[in-house]
């Protein structure tokens, strides 16, 4: 083994020939233990050490050099003692290149879980062979190579994303994706013929996702950074009471849109703000890790949110590399506006992407500041009571608010509707009565026009994803596919704008609905289609949509080639088929369209327009040409040879090779010409070269490769262009989606007889016949009609309390009333007859029971933490509802706790409150008080005395004081026996005698009777504490 090496000092110099060999010769014979002096001179002595089998080292010293310098600073005396040079050496033999470098891969990565690419096959190696493989049900093989034995799994590239499924959105793991790239002659020659470099070539996590399959087209996948001071939190958490509430700075951002906001808030607040950007991944200062203030960290881990911790940037905003990672066009956000935990968060999270994509910079929107009274807010436990994402019972789509009022065509309409109704911080119920009545105006615009919204419909069917497209060109990852796709979208926009133009100038519209068109002359003048009408034209121009069906096809054959080789093998295991491959392939297959069926070598199928250039059209043209000569060829060595079954053909292991089919006598001619050498012989068919034929072939080839070359320069040329034109194809896809939620709203109202809500400044709620979306629809199902019911909120009536038995209709109505809120202020039509509303700030909702036995919270614990939360963040503009509080307890203690939320909502919080109890002492203690009004349902009996009766959904003025919970429980199915010991032991409850008044402290905050007394006025705690 030979090596280059330097002097431990780095530099060795050398005074003059005979001292240098002097040295030289010491260092040798002291077994090179001493060091060589330094000196000023400036050359240096280059020697090579050759390591021998039993270990010696033999010196020799380089070319000859002279160097004068002055005696004086001459070092005199023996040299001075030094460390040994230290040489690596290898051990024992090593892995093969491939082996080795994703062992390299899994040392540098330690975090991740590393895919390499070999040829068709993503591998695992080592310990991770063994510990994913199982979990990803592939089995787990064993590799001899000269270093040992080494585990490895593996499966085919194209079910990379079904792999990628289980590891990073069911696993919640790191995967870095090691991809093959070829090298040039020179790097070829330098690695020893190696053909493939393989590097990292991207990190996936679950919160930096792009364009994978299994992403989820109707949501949003948001990484967030969160930024809070270590300092602060370890001080609140020496002195709680005196500290005031940490601040903390948030930016999220998809990938896959390249969407991005930051916003200011606390961490009071940051729970609620959790469940409405509802993150994917969630990266934290690794400093917050080891504080014994664990609050942060517990709110996001309390809905099973990943976490991921690193180090924090906490460089200036305006630094490039913030800067070119946003729009190049866009403009430039200004750092006066943002706090410095934004900034702080915004580096962080755009440091991480960048590590992530291994240096490829996304273009992202400029970031978008988000502030509190911009929007309605939810919280966590209002977002999942009123199902509006997922039903409370089950956690499944269907059932909720959003798969009930969805009618979209398109995917980003789709994300853009959930945005609004809570699944963002960014376009959530607004708090804008212009912007709610303008999307009002556009909804009812397409009602009074069912023509235009049928053809806008159309139109928007045939629409892409345009948001996800050109992001994943911004990332270099787009295809030929998604540029068609682009192309024809962009295409579909101008149509949309010229039947929006043409129906303005129609003249259909009349003089009161003029302000509505405020709206469309805003969407139609932000659409922007001269460059993007240039790019799809060339576009279309360019890409030859058969070929490219037909590659498609020549793909879908090579990985049947691949299925049907996995599926021997495994059949052989006696193991079951492969999974998750696609349709197509299988169906290749199964049809034998893969293993066994020759591919002509020499067809090519190019997905470039031959005029897509000058010097494309000039080499297909000399492509043709070739062609020809081949033919010319052919049939003259046809006759020359008399062999009428000669083909000229192209093997990738005998290259370009003469074939013959025949018997003797077709031989003898081929054996007679000079120049032929014959390769493979049979009885029936003969392979020979002839040069000819090997210098045409060797032409054709580097035509080919020109070709090949020149398509991808014009695809890289498109791929750019898309780039140059992001700002403009972004906003005219943000119309698009605006237009399909519109369109979805006015489609929704003419289903369900949906009424336009007028939404005021003020602080009354007035809705007449007001439906519950889901459980109508539900209902309908059924054959069965719902209940309407009216609310009317006032200065005089802000708080209702409900009671009435159970199945009465409570809980729905308390619910409806508030979804009717929210998708007044998403600017949707409401399922009512009328509907007007003041503004509302914040909807809470306490509904239901659950426990929290992990963080060891009882159900009545997280009733109480709810209702804490309520008492402690509703405001007057806040609409409040609020589902028999106090029922997890004694009915003393329930009683007390319910009277005590209904005191504080009602003198300090003087919020619009639906307050719905089976604890009939509470109409009691607020009889006769101001604002404070009492409804309730029914249980209508027969009159025929058969004992059958039926709930009376309707609300009514009074107080029910009948639970009727017998009833309800015979009719889930309770034991007969049970309902009748129950009858028994209520009715002698119920003819006990009542219990005496306690005795309260003087002066009385109110005295507390049975149902045969009243409480009077002047007693009232509501009343006292309206005094006091």
């Amino acid at each position: 083994m030979r090596i280059s090496q330097r002097c431990l000092s780095g530099r060795t110099s050398y005074i003059k020939r005979c001292n240098a060999t002097l040295v030289a010769t010491r260092a040798i014979h002291r077994k090179r233990d001493l060091a060589f002096a330094r000196s000023s001179c400036s050359h240096t002595l280059h020697q090579d050490a050759i390591f021998c089998k039993s270990g010696s080292t033999t010196w020799i010293r380089g070319a000859k050099t002279k160097t004068s310098v002055k005696i004086t600073p001459l070092h005199q005396g023996a040299l001075p003692q030094g460390t040994p040079v230290a040489v690596e050496r290898e051990d024992g033999p090593a892995y093969p290149a491939v082996i080795q470098g994703a062992r390299n891969n899994m040392k540098k990565f330690a975090h991740c879980v590393v895919l390499t690419r070999v040829g068709g096959f993503y591998e695992l190696y080592f310990e991770q062979a063994e510990e994913y493989g199982p979990l990803l049900n592939l089995k787990v093989g064993k590799k001899s190579t000269n270093a040992g034995i080494v585990p490895m799994s593996g499966f085919p590239f194209f079910q990379l994303d079904r792999f990628l499924k289980i590891l990073v959105q069911d696993l919640n793991k790191h995967v870095a994706i090691v991809e093959e790239f070829e090298k040039d002659a020179e790097a070829k020659a330098k690695s020893g013929g190696l053909q493939y470099d393989r590097r990292v070539s991207r990190i996936i996590t679950p919160g930096t996702l792009i364009d994978e399959n299994f992403m989820d087209p109707f949501e949003n996948n948001y990484l967030l950074s969160i930024q809070c001071d270590p300092e602060i939190l370890e001080q609140r958490n020496v002195d709680a009471e005196n500290s005031k509430t940490p601040e903390v700075g948030l930016a999220w951002l998809d990938l896959s849109s390249g969407d991005f906001f930051t916003q200011r808030t606390n961490l009071d607040a940051l729970g609620t703000v959790l469940a409405r950007i509802a993150p994917r991944e969630i990266l934290l200062d690794q400093a917050l890790q080891d504080l014994q203030d664990k609050r942060l960290t517990a709110l996001c881990r309390d809905d099973r949110h990943i976490i991921t911790y690193i180090t924090s940037v906490l460089s200036d905003l305006a630094s490039d590399n913030w800067l070119s990672m946003i729009e190049a066009q866009g403009e430039r956000p200004a750092v006066s506006n943002f706090s410095a935990l934004e900034i702080a968060a915004g580096n962080t999270i755009l440091h991480y992407v960048n590590t992530q994509l291994q240096g490829t910079k996304p273009r992202l929107q400029a970031p978008l500041q988000r502030r509190e009274d911009e929007f309605m807010a939810l919280d966590k436990n209002t977002i999942r009571a009123l199902e509006i994402r997922e039903t409370l019972r089950d956690g499944t789509f269907q059932g909720s608010l959003l798969h009930a009022v969805r009618r979209t065509v398109t995917k980003s309409g789709s994300r853009l509707l959930g945005q609004r109704l809570c699944l963002s911080q960014a376009v959530s119920p607004s708090m804008s009565l212009d912007e709610i009545n303008s999307r009002l105006d556009l909804v009812a615009e397409f009602l009074e026009n069912p023509d235009l919204h049928h053809n806008l419909l159309v139109l928007l069917r045939d629409t892409f994803d345009s948001l996800r497209l050109v992001q994943k060109f911004s990332f270099g990852r787009g295809d030929a596919d998604d540029l068609l796709g682009l192309s024809r979208t962009i295409q579909v926009t101008d149509k949309i704008s010229d039947t929006l133009w043409t129906h303005q100038a129609s003249g259909e519209q009349i003089s009161t609905a003029k302000p509505r068109w405020l709206k469309f002359e805003s969407l139609l003048h932000r659409l922007s289609l001269d460059g993007p009408m240039d790019l799809s034209l060339r576009i279309l121009n360019t890409i030859d949509e058969e070929k490219l069906m037909e590659q498609h096809r020549i793909e879908d054959s090579e990985a049947a080639e691949m299925v049907e080789l996995a599926e021997d093998v495994l059949n052989q295991e006696g193991e079951q088929h492969l999974k998750g491959v696609p349709k197509s392939v299988r169906a290749q297959a199964h049809n034998g369209n893969g293993i066994g069926k020759s591919v002509d070598a020499e067809s090519n199928n190019w997905i470039m327009q031959r005029n897509a250039s000058a010097m494309l059209s000039r080499l297909h043209r000399k492509l043709d040409a070739l062609k020809e000569e081949k033919d010319s060829l052919e049939s003259r060595l046809r006759i020359e040879l008399g062999a009428a079954s000669l083909t000229l053909r192209w093997t990738p292991k005998l290259g370009h090779i003469c074939h013959v089919k025949g018997g003797v006598k077709e031989r003898a001619s081929v054996a007679a010409l000079r120049s032929v050498r014959i390769l493979q012989s049979s009885k029936s068919t003969q392979s020979f070269h002839v040069p000819e034929w090997t210098q045409l072939g060797n032409r054709t080839e580097e035509a080919k490769h020109r070709i090949q070359a020149e398509e991808s320069r014009i695809f890289a040329t498109l791929r750019a262009e898309v780039v140059r034109n992001l700002i403009e194809i972004r906003r005219n896809a943000a119309v698009l989606d605006e237009l399909d939620v519109a369109c979805s709203s006015a489609t929704l109202a003419r289903e369900q007889r949906l009424v336009r809500p007028i939404l005021n400044a003020g602080m009354n709620v007035n809705i007449v016949g007001g439906r519950h979306h889901t459980v109508e629809a539900g209902l309908m199902k059924q054959g069965r009609n719902f209940t309407s019911n009216d609310l009317s909120m006032t200065d005089a009536e802000r708080i209702h309390l409900i009671t009435g038995p159970n199945m009465g209709g409570k809980s729905t109505f308390l619910r409806q009333n508030a979804l009717i809120c929210i998708l007044a202020q998403t600017g949707s039509y409401v399922p009512a007859e009328y509907a007007e509303i003041g503004l509302v700030d914040k909807i809470f909702s306490r509904v239901g029971s659950a426990d929290n036995l992990y963080a060891d919270q009882s159900t009545f614990m997280v009733e109480m933490l709810e209702t804490a939360e309520i008492l402690r963040s509703a405001t007057p503009r806040s609409f409040v509802v609020m589902d028999e509080v106090g029922r997890g307890t004694t009915p003393e203690d329930g009683v007390a706790v319910g009277f005590a939320a209904l005191h504080h909502l009602y003198h300090v919080n003087k919020s619009r409150v639906l307050f719905a109890t089976h604890f009939h002492t509470l109409t009691d203690m607020v009889q006769g008080v101001e604002g404070i009004a009492c409804y309730c349902t029914d249980v209508a009996e027969s009159r025929e005395g058969d004992g059958s009766w039926t709930f009376v959904h309707r609300l009514r003025r009074g107080v029910n004081r009948e639970s009727h919970a017998l009833k309800v429980a015979g009719l889930a199915g309770l034991p007969k026996e049970a309902v009748e010991v129950a009858a028994k032991v209520l009715r002698t409850l119920q003819n006990m005698p009542p219990l005496p008044p306690p005795n309260l402290p003087d002066p009385p905050l109110m005295a507390l009777r049975t149902r045969s007394h009243r409480l009077t006025s002047d007693s009232s705690l509501l009343s006292a504490g309206e005094s006091a």
